[in-house]
């Protein structure tokens, strides 16, 4: 899908410079809020079936899993951006508002795959058969290596690396409003992966699908099924 640019490198200054003390909500969670106050709803807010400690424990295994993939992939990540930039010229990172946990909006990273014109990367659904990518976006995109960069977003708390995959806030707006449950999906961190990839449930997948699957990862959150959730993603990252 296609994003903003921003300037290519130093990329740490670009992802510090991003970070705000105060998210925006966005509008369409009112539904959310309400289970966070408790009302109408017996759904608790957050991992359904974990408390403090498992979600201290889960916020844990993020910042360390964070770190440990960022250092892992210094190299890929220097390799691909400098592919991006021979491609396409300046704007290695793209940067684009989601929807996260609570409705709260932020900035979301991604190696840019193509360039687009004007605000169309927040309103185009998909962008895989854009004649304008090049064989570097073709394949960052297929091998979803243009995902790295939200290890960043992992880090600095956007995002777990396992929950709900973030959807762009034009998206979630049409959802809400036409898929019953879907905002109940932001009862959870987002995250990098999550149940719904595993099963398949991405690009130009079923919505309803994904909603249903995404919450009920959410009623039956567990520590161990986000062990089991990377585990999976690992197998399918190693055999593609």
């Amino acid at each position: 899908m296609g994003m903003t640019a921003v300037s290519p490198l130093p990329m740490v200054v670009a992802f510090q410079a991003d970070v705000t003390p105060a998210p925006e909500l966005h509008p369409a969670m009112a539904e959310v809020e309400a289970i966070a106050a408790g009302e109408g709803s017996a759904v608790e807010f957050g991992p359904a079936n974990g408390g403090k400690f498992s979600r201290a424990v889960k916020r844990g295994i993020d910042i360390t899993g964070a770190l440990v993939g960022l250092l892992l992939t210094l190299p890929v990540l220097l390799a691909v951006a400098i592919a991006v930039r021979m491609e396409g010229g300046p704007g290695v990172i793209f940067r684009q508002h989601r929807v996260g946990q609570g409705g709260e909006i932020f900035t979301l990273f991604k190696f840019r795959s193509l360039k687009p014109v004007a605000d169309e990367g927040d309103v185009t659904w998909n962008i895989d058969r854009d004649n304008r990518l090049g064989r570097v976006g073709r394949f960052i995109r297929a091998t979803s290596v243009d995902e790295l960069p939200q290890l960043v977003n992992v880090l600095i708390g956007d995002m777990s690396l396992v929950g709900p995959r973030p959807e762009r806030p034009f998206f979630v707006d049409q959802f809400s409003a036409s898929i019953p449950g879907y905002a109940q999906r932001h009862r959870v961190p987002v995250g990098l992966t999550g149940l719904a990839v595993v099963k398949g449930l991405r690009g130009d997948t079923s919505i309803p699908d994904r909603a249903k699957v995404d919450n009920d990862y959410a009623n039956t959150w567990s520590l161990w099924l986000d062990i089991q959730i990377m585990l999976k993603t690992v197998r399918y990252l190693i055999s593609h």
